[in-house]
């Protein structure tokens, strides 16, 4: 079982994760925004893995340091899980729809750290979550995990639908970058033997 848990203290926030990447979907997240709770259960459910997380942060203050570190833990405790990634697929994508939305989603654990976010959404919160903090947390998992992250919203109305159908394909991406292949067993897959 490829399995991580982790704690990560700072000033500002103080995040308690554990990760099965085998798991059922199973999630129990509570970060003090709830939508954002609800966007951390979708990447659980849709990326067949079971997380734990806990996160307390200095909401009087602002969102941002909460969302961008369950972002880095994240990460990390992802990276950790993989290992030396032999037998993975290590790269994957995804277009998701949602009701008037598609989102595209493509991943790959290069070992190389980047980006890509390309989402203007249409409303400045969506609930509880501001939603300018959507890049920095792909951007902050991105970096933690050494991996390259390009997400797209193709098109769209309800600012709900976009946000949640970047992260259901960042999800189902990340379901298929991490999967095992036996006929991978003991190969790492990069022709540099290197990730």
């Amino acid at each position: 079982m490829r399995k991580a848990k982790l704690q990560r203290t700072t000033k500002e926030t103080d995040i308690f994760l554990r990760l099965n990447l085998d798991g059922r979907g199973k999630a129990k997240i509570s970060t003090g925004v709830r939508f954002f709770d609800h966007m951390i259960e979708q990447i659980a459910r849709h990326g067949a893995l079971d997380l734990e997380l806990r996160a307390e942060g200095d909401l009087d203050v602002d969102q941002h340091h909460t969302v961008e570190d369950v972002g880095i833990a994240l990460g990390e405790a992802i990276k950790q899980a993989l290992g030396n990634k032999r037998v993975i697929l290590r790269s994957g994508y995804f277009l998701m729809p949602m009701d008037d939305c598609l989102a595209a989603a493509a991943i790959d654990f290069s070992g190389r750290a980047y980006c890509v976010v390309d989402c203007k959404c249409s409303a400045p919160k969506v609930g509880d979550f501001q939603t300018e903090l959507l890049e920095d947390f792909f951007r902050a998992f991105a970096t933690s995990a050494a991996a390259n992250v390009h997400l797209k919203l193709m098109y769209g109305r309800s600012s709900h639908h976009q946000i949640e159908a970047i992260f259901k394909a960042f999800a189902k991406a990340l379901r298929f970058a991490v999967s095992r292949d036996k006929r991978l067993r003991n190969v790492l897959p990069s022709t540099k033997e290197l990730l």
